[in-house]
């Protein structure tokens, strides 16, 4: 796929990671609408890559809150005539003891995580299918495929959205529209707060820059790949998890009891 000129919604652009993407697909050419909850670091990135020569527009919302997906489909159609690549990569996480999270902070996990990607998703079908023409990447994890300890929810909401994707592929086979999934494995960015970051580094988890899973990403869409795992050993472990989960249980021990420091 050539993505110059190609029409890009990014959700979670002010992340990390959606920084790094938008600044990989402006390199590109692609023409990109970047949805956000902080109006001002959107705003600064949308004017970033506009002196670049992007042709950007940005859309505040909170995918949090309902029909947020609505107002999102409605300005990127109005302002940019239509859509033709969805990537949803906006999400929250959390290191923490299971029974220390809050009703409402699980609620707000699985919403932002897995129903407001769905419901964007079920926003802009319609479009692709009428046109034969579109692709959707769902930004997941490693964790979308191997449960880790105190990650239990993020865990559940990556699962699930694996899930949909590869149900979503399925049925739109014979179509030109493409589903492609992403599982990258710990990255440095702000969503992964101090004692996350030190537990990654006493247990030997290697963590990627956001430039480099952007460029991956990237490399994904240009050669509309369904499924891609980023870094080593992870993927090989989420791997073995489908095929013998009570070993990579058992192999989890010694990291279980040192992740109990840092909560």
């Amino acid at each position: 796929m050539n993505l110059k000129g190609k029409r890009v919604l990014l959700t979670g652009a002010t992340g990390g990671l959606g920084q790094a993407l938008a600044t990989e697909l402006a390199k590109k050419g692609a023409q990109l609408a970047l949805v956000g909850r902080d109006e001002a670091r959107l705003n600064y990135l949308k004017n970033v890559l506009a002196k670049t020569g992007s042709s950007v527009i940005s859309i505040t919302a909170d995918l949090s809150e309902d029909e947020a997906n609505i107002h999102i489909a409605e300005a990127a159609k109005q302002q940019m005539g239509g859509i033709d690549i969805l990537i949803n990569n906006a999400g929250v996480l959390d290191f923490t003891k299971f029974e220390q999270q809050s009703d409402a902070r699980i609620a707000q996990m699985i919403h932002t995580n897995v129903t407001a990607p769905i419901q964007l998703t079920h926003a802009m079908i319609d479009d692709f299918i009428a046109k034969n023409q579109g692709h959707i990447v769902f930004v997941g994890s490693i964790f979308g495929s191997l449960g880790f300890p105190h990650f239990a929810t993020y865990c559940a909401s990556k699962y699930a959205i694996h899930g949909f994707s590869q149900s979503l592929r399925r049925e739109l086979l014979g179509s030109n529209v493409g589903v492609t999934y992403i599982a990258p494995r710990g990255i440095k960015t702000a969503m992964n707060d101090a004692r996350t970051v030190a537990m990654w580094e006493k247990t030997g988890s290697q963590m990627d820059d956001p430039q480099t899973v952007a460029k991956r990403i990237i490399q994904a869409l240009e050669k509309e790949q369904q499924e891609v795992f980023i870094g080593q050993p992870q993927a090989f472990f989420a791997w073995l998890n489908g095929v013998c989960p009570a070993l990579v249980s058992n192999g989890l021990k010694k990291t279980t009891l040192i992740a109990r420091q840092f909560l």
